[in-house]
């Protein structure tokens, strides 16, 4: 700047040359001139006065501290938490922390040559030359300062020295003379300390290159959704451009990586750069994790305060659970059903193994956990309910049950029960009743444990949803009326493969302690009963998907009108259980438990038994076997299982003389609603009785009914009260009971054709 002011650089403008004393063309620096082209004289006019402070301040010994590179490294935090598994290995990343956005720190290794490049030849082009200070470049920045516009020229190094001490950060976006000085200082300190790649890793990892992303490889997962090994040129220049503007427009980091692009001579068109800044700028940065398998645990069990948590999941079944309820999903998408769950437990430790709250991306809502989601149970309940009957010595494996219509008086009207293929089987074995699942013989069940004690039942087996009195479900409550988890419905399961003994379930080791909830003997019955292949048959067939290849106990359940499908079991080692169907609730189509949770059921036991057999657990001490007949070869004759003291060696039904006959339907009490859409003619009741028996008669409202009681079928003539009596053989009156009938009577077609001629006859003159 010798022999010129300011103002007549200014007024020269670029390029300004004035004569020297031997008349000699002089080029001084102007804004935007660099003098490295100028020659040896012209770079010691220009630069002259940081030259000499460079000298000073080589000469002056530096006195800043530098922390370690190690150091710094280790108090790098991420704000992403990570989830291992029981082995600990990763299995899902979940962000913990919302302030920043940082993955983990990443060797200089791990990085595209390519990005490196770029960034080194847009931010420090000389830095494998300097010793921490571009002196060449800061002069040309305070000149440019001067004359024309701010500009920064901090090195890489001088860059990581303000990283990593924040006194030298800028205050409100500049930095003071003196904090300049100390940048300098630092970074001619940090030469002294560190390599050279190691300053270029920590640049790398500290810089913010958009938004919230601080470090390569958050932006290079946020951008491009790629880890920074595998960054293209293209990519390489826009991450370089948007240093200097992280959060500049596409367009405007387009062009800026274009001009590194053109400074490096790259073969990259700047239509491609550009065009690629407008597709990965244009979205909202967002971080995908590495590892994805488990959100739900990984959401209940992490935080800022532990950001990392080794579970108890087992990361290969994990995957291999995921998969196949997705693969399945996929299957059953044209029975109208999108979401699914499963959870894999250890018998014996309670540790859940796997944890699918969902199908992830392809669930219709992709944050909602089916295993804590409450639904209905369906028949998955009806052990608890056999168990209970068999604990208490009210039935055994092989007491005959009548599976028969049934009519049962409600506060809300009738409730009549049908079996899934609305067919019913006469007399059963209970051990038939509950292998096929009927519902007519879990409803008489219930009626006679009642209802408030199965209820009290299943809140010890940890079905905390299950929260009102007996009453307030009803009879549905023994054909799963209730909500439960999958949660619950699984460590229920557990309890009878434990020998009816509940302990909770766990993500996280932890020692537990187990209480006993059932009575072993009769929870190994009905696990017996439940693996029982041939007594299942009569509503599933022989050939199904609840046969594993090894021992296993197993039930299917679905909700009213197909909303809910589950399958749970248990082998010698874990407990399986399965979810299908809607989080919205709506309905499936054609989907029971054998065509819809069953097969993702199945899979996963003969996936977890690969290697090892399941065996049948040896039997309680007050078990007994003994062979077993049936009266009128209702079933086969076979070898059945019996608490001590209740063995049978013959079962027999009862005569029909010897059980008390009674009015099946109407019961008392009972309101009937006539249809005044329906024809007179057409409107029937049909009066039965229980059993039914011959020469039995019916009276109604004091007259004799023609018709023998066991084909009654009465047309109601008028709303009003009744009162039915069925009389015996001798003519003497077994039962009675009073109904209303309500509405109006539809008149026949022809009968109201037929008054309305009359009446317009009667009109004609």
């Amino acid at each position: 700047m010798i022999g010129l002011t300011s103002d007549e650089v200014r007024r020269k403008g670029r390029g300004a040359r004035r004569e020297g004393s031997n008349g000699a063309k002089v080029r001084h620096l102007v804004p935007g001139t660099s003098c490295l082209r100028d020659g040896f004289w012209s770079l010691v006019a220009c630069h002259l006065p940081l030259l000499m402070v460079a000298m000073a301040f080589i000469a002056t010994e530096s006195r800043a501290e530098v922390p370690a590179f190690e150091s710094v490294k280790a108090g790098w935090a991420t704000t992403e938490g990570l989830l291992l598994d029981r082995n600990g290995q990763p299995i899902h990343e979940l962000r913990v922390v919302e302030r920043g956005r940082r993955l983990r720190w990443l060797p200089l290794e791990g990085i595209s040559p390519a990005a490196i490049q770029a960034i080194v030849r847009a931010e420090d082009k000389r830095f494998f030359k300097h010793s921490g200070v571009d002196w060449l470049a800061l002069s040309d920045a305070a000149l440019d300062t001067l004359f024309s516009r701010p500009r920064g020229a901090s090195t890489i190094s001088m860059q990581v020295a303000a990283q990593i001490d924040q006194e030298l950060m800028p205050r409100s976006n500049h930095r003071s003379l003196g904090q300049k000085w100390d940048q300098i200082k630092a970074a001619q300190a940090l030469e002294k300390s560190w390599s050279k790649r190691q300053i270029l890793e920590a640049y790398l990892n500290l810089s913010t290159f958009r938004g919230e992303l601080q470090g390569i490889a958050a932006a290079a997962n946020g951008i491009f959704a790629k880890h920074p090994s595998g960054v293209s040129d293209a990519e390489a220049l826009l991450i370089a451009a948007l240093l200097r503007g992280p959060n500049a427009g596409p367009e405007q980091a387009g062009k800026r990586a274009c001009a590194i692009g053109a400074a490096m001579e790259s073969a990259v068109p700047c239509e491609r750069i550009v065009a690629l800044a407008h597709q990965a700028l244009s979205p909202a940065p967002s971080i995908r994790p590495g590892v994805d398998f488990a959100p739900h645990v990984a959401r209940a069990l992490l935080s800022a305060e532990r950001p990392q948590v080794r579970s108890t999941l087992d990361g290969g079944l994990q995957r291999f659970a995921l998969d196949t309820v997705q693969r399945h999903l996929s299957d059953l998408a044209e029975n109208s059903v999108a979401d699914g769950a499963l959870l894999v437990a250890d018998n014996r430790t309670g540790e859940v193994l796997a944890y699918i709250g969902n199908a992830g991306n392809s669930a219709s809502a992709f944050y909602v956990d089916g295993v804590r989601a409450p639904r209905q149970a369906g028949s998955t309940l009806k052990p608890f309910l056999y168990e209970m009957a068999i604990e208490q010595r009210l039935v055994t494996a092989a007491s005959l049950i009548e599976d028969s219509p049934v009519n049962l008086i409600t506060p809300t009207g009738l409730y009549v029960p049908q079996n899934y293929d609305r067919d019913f089987k006469g007399l059963v074995s209970m051990r038939t009743a509950l292998s096929s699942s009927l519902n007519v013989p879990a409803v008489r069940m219930l009626m006679l444990l009642g209802a408030d004690a199965f209820a009290e039942r299943l809140r010890g087996l940890g079905f905390a949803d299950v929260t009102e009195e007996g009453d307030f479900y009803g009879y549905s409550l023994a054909l799963g009326s209730a909500e439960v988890t999958l949660w619950r419905l699984a460590n229920a399961y557990r309890a009878l493969a434990n020998g009816g003994r509940w302990s909770p379930l766990v993500v996280e080791s932890a020692r537990t302690r187990s209480s006993a909830v059932m009575d072993p003997a009769a929870a190994y019955v009905v696990a017996d009963i439940l693996s029982d292949r041939l007594a299942r048959s009569p509503t599933f067939g022989l050939d199904n998907p609840l046969a594993a290849r090894h021992w296993a106990a197993v039930k299917t359940g679905t909700s009213k009108d197909m909303r809910d499908n589950w399958c749970v079991g248990f082998t010698d080692r874990y407990t399986v259980a399965v979810w299908v169907g809607n989080f919205d609730g709506s309905p499936m189509r054609d989907v029971s438990g054998v065509t819809g949770a069953a097969p993702i059921w199945l899979e996963v036991v003969n996936y977890l038994h690969r290697d090892i057999a399941s065996r049948q657990p040896q039997a309680p001490g007050d078990v007994v076997r003994a062979q077993v007949s049936f009266d009128k070869d209702l079933e086969p004759a076979r070898p059945e299982l019996f608490l001590a003291g209740t063995e049978l060696g013959h079962v027999a039904a009862k005569s029909p003389e010897t059980i008390r006959v009674s009015i099946a339907y109407p019961g008392n009490g009972t309101i009937i609603a006539l249809d005044p859409d329906i024809p007179e003619e057409v409107q029937r009741i049909r009066f039965t009785m229980r059993p039914e028996v011959e020469g039995y008669r019916w009276r109604l409202n004091g007259e004799d009914l023609d018709a023998d009681a066991n084909a009654t079928f009465w047309r109601p003539a008028a709303a009003g009260m009744n009162t039915l009596v069925l009389l015996g053989r001798d003519g003497i009156e077994v039962d009675s009971v009073r109904f209303e009938v309500r509405g109006t009577i539809a008149r026949s077609v022809d009968a109201v054709s037929h008054r309305e001629e009359q009446r317009t006859e009667g009109k004609r003159p």
